[in-house]
């Protein structure tokens, strides 16, 4: 009996009278499939089950197919292998999904770059972080928040990365918001996660108009309205976890920056839960790479990426205002003494880094508690040994 058919003959077909079943595990599946294919690993598949009408068997390369179709066959199942699998389907269907040539070989490279060339500084920080910090549960369902920039589309890319190989069930869904972007900015955004294959969820609101027109901490302000909005977004399509694209350099930046403008020893942590909505949780997964191997990750796979998109920085000079901004100068400060004064034993943003590691109360005049209440140094000076 035949095992082979091509998908180009069961398009010939009518619908009703077969079914598609991709035998590849949910991740491989959820990651792409043919259109219409249903998913049932091959594990679970019973010949009794195959028998009503015709089954075309699909996964990969078409090989596996092969094999379980011939067991399946001999046990009275109905069932046939796709020719190629999934990679020669989508080889000749990506024109048809307005996909070109230029856009698949973006998508594989990046990949590959991931698995191979960035390993080590992309791959394998992300998931220490998420393991450091317990960041994913079974069960979770994470919206990954793409802003649009560097850092978030990357985020995207290792979260499928992380999908196709980690053990741990969990869902996805990449969440982009239209806090009101320019017509350029907005299409910049849809052509990178079509190039990227990153299928985002996209939904619209009016920050940017409610924003602009405030003159006291308009980033402060715009971030948070971005957040509760994210929040808000991700727990109506039944997400507990949002995942933001803050790097290594965040962190130590705003470890600074609370110090020399708010007078505040502090950090930016790799979880939260939200106060505002009850069983949702930020996840920070970025917490430990590097900006320097992103801007590598960029550069090397030729992609063009948002910076800052608001109607604040349209409205002046991006230079006048990266030179102004907060941020710049800590930025600014930090590479400074990293230049100056890092060597093999001491360095400047490893020690920024690993200062809230190493927080001693004993030489602390005062701090507040987990319930917010204030700690003074005199409270226990009297039963605290001298040097």
């Amino acid at each position: 009996m035949e095992i082979d058919i091509k998908f180009g003959d069961i398009k010939k077909m009518d619908p009703k009278s077969y079914e598609i079943i991709d035998i590849r595990a949910p991740s491989s599946f959820e990651f792409g499939h043919i259109e219409g294919a249903t998913n049932i690993p091959a594990s679970k598949l019973d010949a009794k089950n195959l028998m009503d009408k015709t089954y075309f068997l699909c996964c990969r390369t078409g090989k596996l197919s092969h094999r379980v179709c011939e067991k399946l066959q001999k046990e009275g199942a109905n069932v046939f292998s796709v020719d190629g699998g999934y990679l020669l389907w989508l080889e000749e269907n990506v024109n048809k999904k307005s996909v070109n040539q230029t856009d698949m070989q973006i998508t594989l490279k990046a990949e590959e770059s991931i698995r191979k060339k960035f390993h080590r500084e992309l791959l394998t920080k992300f998931c220490k972080a998420i393991n450091d910090y317990e960041l994913i549960n079974p069960g979770d369902k994470i919206a990954v928040c793409v802003s649009g920039g560097k850092d978030s589309f990357l985020m995207a890319k290792l979260f499928q990365e992380l999908k196709k190989h980690n053990k741990i069930p969990f869902e996805l869904v990449f969440l982009v918001m239209d806090p009101g972007y320019n017509k350029e900015n907005r299409q910049l955004i849809e052509h990178n996660a079509k190039i990227l294959n990153i299928p985002i969820t996209i939904f619209e609101t009016d920050i940017f108009e409610n924003v602009v027109h405030i003159n006291s901490s308009p980033c402060y302000i715009c971030a948070r309205m971005r957040r509760g909005h994210l929040y808000n977004k991700a727990k109506e399509l039944g997400c507990n976890k949002i995942a933001l694209g803050h790097h290594y350099d965040d962190v130590i930046e705003t470890i600074l920056m609370g110090m020399l403008y708010g007078a505040q020893i502090q950090t930016m942590m790799p979880k939260l839960h939200s106060n505002n909505f009850e069983g949702m949780e930020l996840i920070r997964p970025m917490y430990l790479i590097r900006e320097k191997d992103i801007l590598r990750f960029r550069d090397y796979n030729n992609l063009k990426f948002l910076q800052c998109a608001c109607k604040f920085t349209e409205d002046i000079a991006k230079e006048e205002f990266a030179e102004k901004s907060k941020r710049a100068v800590i930025k600014n400060l930090i590479k400074e003494l990293s230049q100056r004064l890092s060597n093999k034993e001491h360095q400047i943003d490893g020690n920024i880094f690993k200062s809230v590691e190493n927080v001693n109360l004993n030489t602390i005049i005062s701090y507040k508690d987990r319930k917010g209440k204030t700690v003074s140094f005199l409270d226990e000076y009297d039963e605290i040994c001298g040097e």
